[in-house]
């Protein structure tokens, strides 16, 4: 039963990283449930992503450049959810 838990918080994870990024330029135009929603992820997510704030971001291109902190978050959270 615990290992169903964590794969479904795992999975929620995911879910929440993924909309966390596609928001964040957006967040002080949401209103109601879905700001309270994106306040609990970026509560979630904000303090982890500073731990790898060191990380510079991936050029890849002429003045384009990714993010790499969320992408090595999703990779954890990824084999977490294979392995476990």
């Amino acid at each position: 039963m615990l290992y169903i838990i964590f794969k479904l918080i795992i999975n929620v994870l995911i879910v929440g990283l993924f909309l966390y990024s596609k928001l964040l330029p957006y967040e002080e135009r949401l209103t109601g449930q879905f700001k309270q929603t994106f306040g609990f992820f970026k509560s979630i997510f904000k303090p982890v992503l500073s731990l790898f704030s060191g990380i510079k971001p991936f050029q890849v291109g002429t003045g384009l450049s990714v993010d790499m902190t969320q992408i090595i978050l999703l990779i954890i959270l990824l084999v977490l959810n294979w392995f476990y």
